[in-house]
């Protein structure tokens, strides 16, 4: 059997898709001692080769957000695969059930806010968190990711339908998060990081978010205002902003940003650096791929926080090349 890829044996362990004779196969080749195929094989029958907080294992976590995420084959868990530390759901509010999809042709009974995102990150977490261990002294709070527990995952609610009708039930709809305490907070003066981050975006009112001092939930602000319409919204709001990119910056002529739209882009990211908030860009080009990946390098170096993807795996290896 051919040697995949790190980014494949995740997405196969995170689907519970793998055992240990293939891992065998795959680690070693077809070249194995018997002696040492028998060990592999049977490695995972006891508890000496089972790490209790394997799910995520040696993934590193990566600037990427998950746009559209809910077009994935196996949503949000797609995303932490890779790395990416940012996922998308678009919900719509219907029959006092938050659904989930781009479009309302697109909803079903079955896909739902909490069937595809609320209770998948609940169980990862859980996952990461285990309360069984006799060391344990006192609860933990790790996030998705193995290899970098203090590393939250920015969850971003884009509120389709009515947001002052549909805003109040995404909030109810966190408390099983919340009451295990994982929502990252702000009491008003200071903002604490948890295992997850709720952004609410689209249709989510700021003025059910801003002046409520004590919450475990935020607004995406619009990039371009932050220095004149939104000049007081500040990263215990907003820690995250974002805006769309094409009308920012109009057309993309080859593979870079031409002077204008640079000068642009430094001063975006200057002011909302200046108020601690992060940056992110969506509806960059996707295609031709030179000019998509192109986009991603000068964003990135140019201080953007997110990457931006629908090919989450393509920009999680996007830097190899330069």
């Amino acid at each position: 059997m051919a040697v995949l890829s790190t980014a494949w044996y995740m997405s196969f362990a995170l689907l519970g898709l793998w055992n240990t004779k293939v891992l065998a196969e795959v680690v070693a080749g077809p070249d194995l001692s018997l002696s040492l195929q028998a060990i592999l094989n049977q490695a995972h029958q006891g508890p000496l080769y089972t790490y209790p907080t394997s799910l995520t294992q040696g993934i590193v976590p990566k600037g990427i957000h998950s746009h559209n995420d809910y077009w994935r084959d196996v949503p949000f868990y797609s995303a932490i695969s890779v790395g990416a530390i940012s996922t998308e759901a678009d919900v719509w509010l219907y029959n006092g059930t938050l659904h989930i999809g781009h479009e309302q042709g697109a909803l079903t009974n079955a896909r739902t806010f909490a069937s595809l995102y609320l209770n998948p990150i609940l169980d990862t977490l859980s996952r990461q968190n285990p309360a069984n261990s006799s060391f344990l002294t006192s609860k933990t709070y790790n996030g998705v990711f193995d290899t970098s527990g203090g590393q939250t995952l920015y969850l971003f609610v884009d509120v389709k339908t009515d947001g002052a009708t549909t805003w109040p039930y995404v909030v109810k709809a966190l408390e099983p998060l919340r009451s295990a305490g994982y929502l990252s907070s702000t009491n008003g003066t200071t903002f604490t990081s948890g295992p997850v981050t709720v952004i609410g975006t689209g249709n989510t009112p700021l003025n059910l978010v801003q002046p409520i001092a004590s919450r475990d939930y935020f607004w995406d602000a619009p990039i371009p205002t932050l220095n004149s319409t939104f000049s007081n919204v500040t990263s215990l709001v907003s820690p995250i902003a974002s805006t769309d990119f094409a009308a920012n910056f109009g057309p993309v002529l080859g593979t870079s940003l031409n002077d204008t739209q640079l000068a642009l882009l430094r001063a975006q990211v200057k002011t909302a650096h200046a108020k601690g908030i992060m940056v992110r860009y969506w509806d960059q080009p996707g295609w031709p791929i030179s000019t998509r990946d192109g986009i991603w390098r000068q964003l990135w170096t140019e201080g953007a926080d997110l990457i931006n993807a629908d090919d989450v795996a393509a920009a999680a290896g996007f830097g190899d090349a330069w």
